[in-house]
């Protein structure tokens, strides 16, 4: 898909895949259930809950649920949230929700090269 000169998916580095998924959000004080819009190495999308008071930039624990019993937990920030969608980048990932997710990716992504150079590009 071509995107516009300029847009914020022409410099993305890692492939977002759209996934349907639970996904339960977790802050220091509540916990709220929605959907996943999409998923890559780096962040995930979801829908925003209509109670969500979560703060840009603030910690949350993230735990997804895709099909087949799959469950992908790490923590993660909100990095922008519009009427509808949060957007969170990874920050901690234990090494089984890391499996899974490159599991995931790479079983979407068909091209070994492409995700060993996603791999690379998370450090």
């Amino acid at each position: 898909m071509n995107q516009p000169q300029g847009s914020g998916a022409e410099r993305r580095r890692f492939h977002r895949f759209s996934f349907e998924g639970t996904v339960r959000l977790y802050s220091g004080t509540a916990m709220w259930e929605t959907k996943l819009v999409d998923i890559s190495l780096k962040g995930a999308l979801t829908t925003r809950p209509a109670d969500w008071s979560g703060k840009l930039n603030a910690m949350h624990r993230i735990e997804l649920r895709l099909g087949d019993g799959l469950k992908i937990s790490m923590g993660a920030s909100s990095a922008h949230a519009t009427a509808d969608s949060i957007g969170f980048r990874w920050e901690k990932i234990d090494l089984d929700s890391f499996t899974q997710l490159k599991r995931l990716i790479e079983l979407n992504l068909g091209d070994p090269e492409r995700l060993n150079a996603e791999l690379s590009a998370l450090g």
